[in-house]
């Protein structure tokens, strides 16, 4: 077994443990703003881990460019459908809000054609 064997071994090993605790966020946080960041923060940095460990193993394989494609495009729709599953959550009142710290979506809500494209 070579360093690089190891190395992809452990990346593997902790972006299946995150993957397992952002699964385990989603079944046990009480509303969907809190669920939605157990399911694209540490979901994200598993997916990557597991697929530079993967890179690593198959380094100088032709599917090393499709891994990277797919953490490429996993780096770039997450935050998008992370943002409007929270829009779309708070529209419809599905959080509870004495878990907001701050609430900065309130004067949006109150007054949606303010802000919504960029003009007053």
């Amino acid at each position: 077994m070579t360093g690089a064997d190891i190395i992809s071994g452990i990346l593997v090993l902790a972006g299946s443990a995150l993957a397992l605790t952002a699964a385990i966020g989603i079944v046990r946080f009480p509303d969907t703003l809190t669920r939605m960041h157990s399911a694209t923060k540490p979901q994200t940095l598993g997916l990557l881990l597991v697929l530079a460990g993967a890179t690593i193993r198959l380094r100088g394989n032709a599917d090393v460019g499709m891994l990277i494609l797919t953490g490429l495009f996993a780096l770039i729709t997450a935050p998008v459908i992370a943002n409007r599953v929270g829009q779309l959550a708070y529209r419809e009142h599905n959080y509870r809000e004495d878990l907001l710290v701050g609430d900065e979506m309130r004067e949006f809500a109150e007054n949606p054609e303010s802000g919504a494209n960029g003009q007053d």
